[in-house]
C-alpha cells in the first residue's frame, strides 16, 4: 500500500479561503480545494449569516449534559508532561420535557474566539448555529433502557462536527456520546476555563502513517475509558471531574448490552479499531476513513458498515479490501454517489449557506463537497446511519438495508 500525502492542513490547500471559512477546516481531508483570492476587500466587514442546522427527523425532544473526565492511569498521548489524560464528553438522549431549558449551541461560547482566531475568521462574519438539544432537561425514562451509540471525530476535528447525526439518532430514541479526544481535536473548552487546543505535530508526507496510527491508537483507549465511564453513571456515580449535576433521570437509563459506534473520517478508522479490541461495541459504522491501524483492519465478529465517498484514493480503499478480508462478522459497504469526504459533515450543510456572502463559487463548492447537495446527504446520511442501528442494536428489520431502491438512488451498494 502506498501512502497518501496528508491534505488535512487548511492552510496548506485552501490558502486564504480557508482562513476566511473555519468551517471548510473539516473539509480539507481529501477536497484539495484551489488556493481562492479573498472574497471581499471591503472596508467593512461583511454581514453576519445565521448558519443552521436542519432539524431531526425523530419524535423525541433531545436533552444534552457535558462532561469532563479525567483518566490518571495514562499520561495525555500528545503533552507527555501533562501525567493524565482529559477528555470532554457530550451525551445527547431523548428528554422528557424540554421546556425552560435552553438550547446548546453549536460551538461552546468560549471555544469560538480561538475557534475562529485558529482559522483566521474575522469576529461577526459568521453567527454559529444552535443544536436542537436542552441542555441539562430532564431523561426521558418511560421507555425504560436506551441503546448506546458512541461518536468520534476527524483529526482536527471536534464533538459536534456531526451534530446533524447525532442529534437525529437521540430524536429515535438513541442515547449518543460524542467524544472530544482532546490535543487531537482543534480546540476543546474545559469547565476550570482552559483551552486545549492540537498538539498533535504537522503532518508530513512521512510522519503521517506514524502519527495517525499513534492518534488512532490513543482514541481506542479513549473510547475504552468512556465505557467504563458511561457504567459508572448508568449505576448512578456521577464521573464529572467538576462533580457538575447530571440530568435527572439519566441514572439506569443507558443499555449497555447495546452499544454502538460510528465516527467519520480517523473517527471511522477509531471505529474499526476499537471494535476489534473491545467486544462491548455490537455494531459500527465508518463514515469515510481510512483504516490506519493493523487493528482496525482486522475486524471483528460483530457488524460494521464502511459508508464512503464516490471516489476513494488508493491508499484509502486498500485499507477497506484488507478489511474486507479479514472481517469475520456482518459487513456491508456503501458509496454515496456525487459525495466527497467533507460530504460526512455537517460542514456540508452549514458552508453553503455563507458561500454569497463570502464569495464561494458554485465551482468551489463542488470542489469540496461534490456534485449532492448538503442537505440531500444529510436526508440520506440520516436514513441509514438510523437503519444500521435499529438493526444491530435494537433487532429491527429494515430493508433500508436489503438493498438499492428509488427513495435513495444516490446509495450504491458496492457490496
Amino acid at each position: 500500500m502506498s501512502r497518501r500525502v496528508s491534505t488535512r492542513s487548511p492552510w496548506r490547500r485552501i490558502g486564504r479561503l480557508a482562513r476566511l471559512v473555519p468551517l471548510l477546516v473539516g473539509i480539507v481531508v481529501t477536497s484539495g480545494l484551489p488556493m481562492a483570492a479573498a472574497p471581499r476587500a471591503a472596508a467593512s466587514a461583511p454581514p453576519t449569516v445565521q448558519l443552521r442546522l436542519p432539524a431531526p427527523t425523530g419524535r423525541h425532544g433531545i436533552g444534552t449534559v457535558s462532561l469532563h473526565l479525567v483518566d490518571p492511569s495514562r499520561p495525555d498521548p500528545w503533552v507527555p508532561t501533562q501525567p493524565f489524560r482529559e477528555l470532554m464528553i457530550q451525551l445527547w438522549y431523548p428528554a422528557a420535557a424540554v421546556d425552560g431549558y435552553p438550547l446548546a449551541p453549536w460551538l461552546e461560547p468560549a471555544t469560538v474566539a480561538a475557534y475562529e482566531q485558529s482559522n483566521g475568521l474575522p469576529a461577526g462574519v459568521l453567527s454559529w448555529p444552535s443544536t436542537h438539544a436542552n441542555v441539562g432537561a430532564p431523561m426521558a425514562r418511560h421507555a425504560g433502557r436506551r441503546p448506546v451509540v458512541l461518536y468520534s471525530h476527524g483529526l482536527g476535528g471536534g464533538r459536534t462536527e456531526n451534530t446533524g447525526l447525532v442529534e437525529d439518532l437521540a430524536s429515535h430514541g438513541y442515547i449518543v456520546v460524542a467524544i472530544d479526544h482532546i490535543h487531537d481535536a482543534r480546540v476543546v473548552g474545559l469547565p476550570d476555563g482552559r483551552l486545549e487546543t492540537t498538539a498533535i505535530p504537522e503532518l508530513t508526507h512521512d510522519n503521517e502513517l506514524r502519527l495517525t496510527t499513534q492518534a488512532v491508537d490513543a482514541r481506542v483507549r479513549d473510547t475504552r475509558f468512556v465505557l467504563d465511564q458511561l457504567a459508572a453513571i448508568n449505576g448512578g456515580d456521577n464521573p464529572d471531574a467538576e462533580r457538575r449535576p447530571l440530568p435527572r433521570g439519566l441514572r439506569g437509563t443507558l443499555d449497555l448490552n447495546h452499544i454502538g459506534m460510528f465516527g467519520h473520517s480517523d473517527g471511522g478508522a477509531t471505529t474499526a479499531a476499537a471494535m476489534h479490541l473491545d467486544s462491548r461495541i455490537s455494531a459500527g459504522v465508518n463514515l469515510d476513513g481510512t483504516l490506519w491501524t493493523p487493528e482496525a483492519r482486522a475486524g471483528s465478529t460483530r457488524p460494521l458498515l464502511l459508508f464512503g465517498k464516490q471516489n476513494l484514493d488508493p491508499f484509502q480503499a486498500n485499507t477497506w479490501a484488507a478489511f474486507w478480508a479479514s472481517h469475520r462478522g456482518p459487513k456491508l459497504r456503501l458509496s454515496l454517489i456525487g459525495s466527497t469526504h467533507a460530504t460526512f459533515e455537517d460542514v456540508a450543510v452549514l458552508v453553503p449557506q455563507a458561500a454569497s456572502t463570502l464569495g464561494i463559487s458554485a465551482e468551489r463548492l463542488a470542489a469540496a463537497f461534490g456534485a449532492i447537495d448538503g442537505q440531500r446527504a444529510i436526508v440520506i446520511l440520516r436514513a441509514y446511519l438510523k437503519a444500521y442501528f435499529d438493526v444491530y442494536l435494537r433487532h429491527r428489520g429494515d430493508r433500508l438495508l436489503n438493498g438499492p431502491t428509488v427513495r435513495y438512488p444516490e446509495v450504491q451498494f458496492v457490496c
